[in-house]
C-alpha cells in the first residue's frame, strides 16, 4: 500500500494527465455519455488522492454553473411566450427564406452578441431560434448550430468582456476595454469574415430547403405567433436587465451569474419551479463539474504550470518566437483543457518576462490563442458543450469527430490569420 501511495505521489502530475487523456479518448469514441465519463474521471482523481475533496470544490467554477442554470431557466420560461418563434419567422422573412443567408445572419448575430455577453449566454439565447427555423425549413439544425458555436468563440475574442480569458489578461496586464477593442476587434472581423465564407461553402449543400417550405414560412401571419404577451414583455425586461448587469460588470464588480440568477429567480415567481427545472440540461452541468475536478487535479499537481513553463522556456528569450509559441500553444491546449485555469497560469508567467521581452504581443497572443482555441474540439469551450448537449436532447447529435473536422480547419485558419496580424503589427 505504501508503494502504491508513493508511486501516485511521485507521478501525480502524469497520472492526472493520463486521466484527462483517457477521458478525451472515451468522449471522442462516444460509446459512453460525456457526463458519465466526467463523473468517473472526477471520482478517480479524488480516489487516487490527486486532489482532496475540499480543494476539489474550489476548482469547480460555480460562476459558470450558476450562470448556465440561470440562463437555461430564463430561456425556458421566455420560450413559452412564443417570442423565439416570432424572432425566427421574422429572421426568415428578412432573409427572403434563403437558407445560406439565414445561416450567415445567425452566425453574425451570435458573433456580435458574444463580444458583449459571455459565449454561454449567447448560444443559450440563439439556440431556440435555430431549432424553430430548422423545424420550419424541415432540415437538420446541425449546420446552423456548428456555425453558431464557431461564431461565438470568434466573436468573444473581440472584447474584454467577451470571454473569461480576456478578463484575466486585462486584470494582470492592466488593459482597458478600449485596448481590446482597438487591438483585437479588427483581426476578429477578418477571422469572422473568412470563417463565414468557409462555413457557407461547407454547408451550402446541407441546408437546401424545398420551395414549398420557404413559401409556407414567408406566408405565416406572424402577428399571431406570440402566445402570451405579458410573459413576453416580462421576459424582454428581465433579459435586458440581465444583459445590462453583464455589461456593467466592471462598474459593479458583480460576477456574471449574479444578475442571471436574480433574473431567473424573478421569472420563477410566476411559474411552477419543478416543471421549469425539468428543462435544465442537468447532464451538461454535471459534465462541467466533473471536468473541472479532473482539470483541478492537473492544476494542483503542477500540470498546467509545467506546460506553461515548457512553452516559455522554448522561446530562448526571443519575443517573436515567444509570441508565436504562446499563440499556437494556447490555441491547441485551450482546445483540450479549460482555457480559464490555463490563462490564469500563463498570465503571471508572461508578466515575469517584462524585463527581457516586449509584453504587448505576448498578451495579445495569449488572448487570441486561448479564445480562438475553443473551436478546436466540441469540449474546447463551455458554449460548445451546451450546444452539443442541447442538440443531442433534441435528437440531433453533434459527434466529437464530426465537429472536430470543422473545428481543426477553422482554428488553424484563425491562428494563421492571427499570426499574420501579430507579425505585421508588432514585428
Amino acid at each position: 500500500m505504501d508503494f502504491f501511495s508513493n508511486f501516485i505521489h511521485q507521478h501525480a502530475m502524469w497520472i492526472a494527465f493520463a486521466i484527462l487523456g483517457v477521458a478525451y479518448i472515451f468522449i471522442a469514441l462516444e460509446k459512453i455519455p460525456k457526463m458519465v465519463i466526467a463523473i468517473i474521471g472526477a471520482s478517480l482523481t479524488l480516489l487516487l488522492g490527486l486532489i482532496n475533496s475540499t480543494d476539489a470544490f474550489s476548482h469547480v467554477d460555480f460562476n459558470v454553473l450558476f450562470l448556465l442554470v440561470s440562463m437555461m431557466v430564463i430561456v425556458s420560461i421566455s420560450a413559452k411566450s412564443g417570442m423565439y418563434d416570432w424572432l425566427a419567422i421574422e429572421l426568415v422573412k428578412l432573409t427572403k427564406g434563403k437558407p445560406i443567408r439565414v445561416l450567415c445572419v445567425l452566425a453574425l448575430f451570435t458573433g456580435f452578441v458574444s463580444a458583449f455577453l459571455d459565449n454561454v449566454t449567447t448560444v443559450i439565447l440563439v439556440m431556440p431560434l435555430t431549432f424553430v427555423i430548422s423545424e420550419l425549413f424541415e432540415i437538420s439544425p446541425i449546420p446552423f448550430l456548428i456555425s453558431e458555436i464557431i461564431a461565438s468563440n470568434i466573436g468573444g475574442t473581440a472584447t474584454l468582456i467577451g470571454d473569461p480569458p480576456n478578463i484575466i489578461i486585462a486584470s494582470k496586464a492592466d488593459l482597458s476595454f478600449m485596448d481590446f477593442l482597438t487591438n483585437l476587434t479588427p483581426v476578429v472581423v477578418v477571422i469572422m469574415s473568412v470563417a463565414l465564407i468557409i462555413l457557407g461553402l461547407w454547408f451550402r449543400k446541407d441546408i437546401k430547403v424545398k420551395d414549398a417550405n420557404i413559401k409556407k414560412v414567408l406566408d405565416i401571419d406572424n402577428t399571431k405567433t406570440i402566445k402570451n404577451r405579458n410573459l413576453m414583455i416580462r421576459s424582454i425586461i428581465v433579459l435586458a436587465l440581465v444583459i445590462f448587469g453583464f455589461i456593467m460588470h466592471d462598474k459593479t464588480g458583480l460576477a456574471a451569474y449574479v444578475p442571471a440568477m436574480a433574473g431567473a429567480g424573478f421569472m420563477l415567481l410566476f411559474e411552477k419551479p419543478h416543471k421549469i427545472l425539468m428543462n435544465v440540461e442537468w447532464s451538461t452541468i454535471i459534465f462541467f463539474a466533473g471536468l473541472f475536478i479532473i482539470i483541478g487535479g492537473i492544476e494542483v499537481n503542477g500540470g498546467i504550470h509545467f506546460l506553461a513553463n515548457k512553452l516559455i522556456e522554448a522561446t530562448g528569450g526571443n519575443t517573436k518566437i515567444a509570441s508565436m509559441l504562446i499563440l499556437w500553444g494556447s490555441g491547441i491546449v485551450s482546445g483540450i483543457v479549460d482555457n480559464i485555469p490555463y490563462t490564469a497560469t500563463m498570465a503571471p508567467l508572461i508578466s515575469n518576462l517584462g524585463e527581457v521581452m516586449n509584453l504587448q504581443p505576448l498578451w495579445w497572443s495569449l488572448s487570441l490563442g486561448a479564445c480562438l482555441g475553443g473551436n478546436f474540439t466540441i469540449v474546447g469551450a463551455a458554449a460548445n458543450v451546451i450546444v452539443s448537449e442541447k442538440a443531442s436532447a433534441e435528437g440531433h447529435k453533434i459527434t466529437f469527430l464530426g465537429f472536430m473536422k470543422y473545428g481543426v480547419i477553422i482554428t488553424t485558419t484563425s491562428l494563421l490569420i492571427s499570426t499574420g496580424f501579430l507579425l505585421i503589427k508588432f514585428f
